[in-house]
């Protein structure tokens, strides 16, 4: 099965995923609408066809394990990835964080088409030795320019966040990611039109906590979400500006109950709501994101608000408070090949004494501002949640192949408040590595 990633994807993460946090990015000039897509019609040969013609195994050595039937209706993949990660914190006086080594994502996939036009996709997640259904949906496809998509899946927001899990070019997703749903249950339409210069994706979800996932829901609350991602220059030829990707997403919806907690690029808590705060009404999101490669350099920008009402008791009124997150990245190839982040293919892949393989420089910054009346009305307390956040980070990655990858990451984070008495919060200088393996 070919894969597809879009440019705007990661800087090719502009494009929006097909395949919700689990398809490495392709070619870095296709992008599809809202998560993840799965086969279409034409790259269907499928399994167990209706003429009933032996199963085959095919391209177990590209793409995962792969069996199929002649008549094109019906297929099987088999795949996944495994990240094992180390996460050290330097100059960390006061043990806010813990030296470890994990397993970040351990991830079998299972992925297929049935009759054609039906695509189904199973992504469960063993990391950190819990299990959890990451995705689980069924996508009906008569048509690119419409598909249907049922089940769990990623809500078509967050351009980092559309990015597959093994595609991202830092170990960890930046700021603007805490604030955009992670998974969700619902329906969703989406497609391209005009050859791929205009992709959309829009459905009704139950709605979860920014950064959250969640298998059910709590209320009767539900979500809107839509994206609409931008390709200009798609059609031309030999143009800088090829790549070009222009996104705009957005959610509303009325919800109740409990609030996030937003964290560092360390995976450590920075922000939390006093206790007895509660969300109480309408909430919604708003992200303009943009993507750009062209030969050996990718950029990609998002910036991200979320506003939700609050109450702080059951007898207190109703006040509405938001939060920004944005970020700016950027990818430079240094060995010679075409920059698609998180799916290079080395010109000449690592073998001793014959190839080396690719290596790409990443550099981002990125930041957080809680709302300043969210203190003054007491919905959270300045001795234990940062009012602002920035950061900035540099990292290495090698592709020994199109399925090896190593990186090496480093982030430093500076708080505004959050510490005892109001003072600011320590530095946070966080070192990450990471070995990756996907088929």
């Amino acid at each position: 099965m070919r894969r597809r990633i879009g440019l705007a994807a990661l800087l090719a993460l502009a494009a929006s995923h097909t395949h919700a946090d689990e398809k490495p990015p392709a070619p870095a000039t296709e992008v599809q609408a809202g998560g993840e897509a799965g086969f279409t019609p034409a790259e269907s040969p499928g399994v167990w066809g209706v003429r009933r013609s032996s199963p085959q195994l095919k391209d177990a050595d590209k793409d995962g394990f792969v069996l199929q039937s002649e008549d094109g209706a019906y297929k099987l993949k088999v795949g996944g990835y495994l990240q094992a990660d180390g996460r050290f914190y330097l100059e960390d006086a006061d043990k806010a964080g813990t030296d470890t080594f994990i397993l970040r994502r351990v991830r079998p996939i299972l992925q297929g088409t049935v009759a054609k036009y039906f695509d189904f996709y199973v992504n469960t997640d063993f990391g950190g030795g819990t299990v959890v259904l990451q995705d689980a949906y069924l996508d009906a496809h008569y048509s690119p320019k419409l598909r249907v998509r049922a089940g769990k899946f990623k809500p078509p927001v967050g351009l980092e966040r559309l990015a597959s899990g093994q595609a991202l070019l830092f170990v960890e997703r930046a700021l603007p990611t805490a604030l955009v749903p992670n998974r969700d249950v619902g329906v969703q339409l989406h497609g391209e039109l005009a050859g791929g210069v205009l992709t959309y994706a829009g459905g009704l979800f139950n709605g979860v906590l920014d950064g959250g996932s969640a298998d059910s829901d709590t209320n009767d609350g539900k979500d809107l979400a839509g994206r609409v991602l931008l390709r200009p220059f798609n059609r031309g030829r030999g143009l800088a500006f090829k790549n070009l990707g222009l996104g705009l997403a957005a959610t509303t919806g009325k919800q109740a109950g409990g609030l996030p907690t937003y964290k560092s690029g360390g995976q450590l808590s920075f922000f939390a709501y006093a206790t007895g705060v509660t969300a109480a009404g309408t909430r919604t999101r708003l992200s303009p994101q943009a993507a750009w490669s062209y030969k050996r350099v990718g950029l990609f920008g998002e910036w991200v608000r979320s506003a939700q009402d609050l109450r702080k008791s059951a007898t207190s009124p109703v006040v509405r408070v938001g939060h920004r997150a944005w970020q700016a990245a950027l990818a430079i190839v240094l060995t010679g090949e075409d920059a698609a982040p998180g799916a290079l293919r080395p010109k000449r892949v690592f073998e001793p004494g014959k190839g080396a393989g690719a290596l790409e420089l990443a550099a981002r910054v990125n930041g957080f501002d809680v709302e300043e009346r969210t203190f003054t009305l007491g919905l959270a307390d300045r001795a234990r949640s940062a009012r602002k956040v920035r950061a900035w980070g540099l990292g290495l990655n090698w592709y020994l192949n199109r399925h090896v990858k190593q990186t090496v990451d480093y982030e430093r984070t500076r708080f505004t408040g959050g510490g005892a008495a109001g003072a600011d919060r320590k530095t946070e200088n966080a070192l990450f590595i990471r070995s990756q393996i996907s088929f």
